[in-house]
């Protein structure tokens, strides 16, 4: 007590200082468990999940979700709440994957999202659980290489990322934009393009609702999937625990072998 007093007449900012500090880490640990803490009191764990891509999330012929984003989502509860059952699943559409996270409508997001820098400005992001990435479909037997498109006709889905993916590998192809992916099959099926250039995890759900189309097996990209957390302080605690899960899900191998469950390549 004596050296406390005598640093306080000698060093009163520093002392101010210190004091401040203290509180605003007290507080912060404080607000970190109690956001946890508010989860485990709910009982539940809400995740913005798809309900329409499949693999990664869609509904089977009961109307039930599943996919691996569902798996992903059921083991996330079971990790924080020791049931995989605690988990209420919002369909979410794709505009609003990140603002219901920053709006707190759900505790996290997992819908098919890529990490991008942009993205990281507005929330958190975790461990990637997917590498994801563009390839390309077909039902033509003499494209059995990416190198054979070099010179054909490719569907790709209008404004994409995709597009400048398939410029810079295949500069010589020739690219034909559709509004959506029915309008690409519907291209593939009267022969009008020979291929089609998308995400790897979207094509593999159509190449399991089509099997007369095949995946190539190279990509042009490499995109990191990952579960959408809020920023701030208090909510630490949680991102920790998500991607201290994700992390040990791919050490242990659970991960590849849900993507491989539901036909992932």
């Amino acid at each position: 007590m004596k050296f406390k007093t005598s640093l306080f007449r000698l060093h009163p900012l520093l002392f101010l200082l210190f004091v401040a500090i203290s509180f605003l880490s007290f507080n912060s640990n404080c607000a970190s468990a109690a956001e946890l803490e508010k989860i485990k009191q709910r009982g539940s764990l809400i995740v913005a999940v798809k309900d329409n891509l499949r693999p990664l999330g869609f509904r089977n012929t009961a109307g039930n979700l599943q996919g691996l984003e569902i798996d992903l989502a059921k083991r996330l509860a079971a990790e924080i709440l020791g049931n995989s059952e605690a988990v209420v699943l919002q369909p979410v559409n794709n505009r609003d994957r990140l603002s219901v996270v920053t709006n707190n409508k759900v505790d996290l997001t997992i819908a098919r999202v890529a990490a991008t820098t942009a993205r990281s400005r507005l929330v958190d992001l975790s461990f990637s659980y997917y590498l994801d990435g563009t390839t390309f479909v077909t039902k033509n037997p003499n494209v059995r290489l990416i190198n054979d498109l070099s010179r054909q006709k490719i569907a790709v889905i209008k404004g994409s990322s995709t597009i400048a993916d398939v410029k810079y590998n295949l500069p010589n192809a020739q690219l034909v934009g559709v509004d959506s992916y029915e309008a690409g099959r519907s291209l593939l099926e009267s022969n009008q393009v020979v291929a089609f250039a998308a995400d790897a995890s979207v094509l593999a759900g159509w190449v399991q609702e089509y099997p007369q189309y095949r995946l190539l097996p190279s990509r042009l990209s490499t995109e990191a999937l990952s579960v959408v957390m809020p920023k701030g302080l208090k909510y630490d605690t949680l991102r920790r625990q998500v991607n201290s899960a994700i992390a040990r899900w791919q050490a242990e191998g659970w991960l590849k072998e849900r993507a491989n469950y539901w036909g992932l390549p």
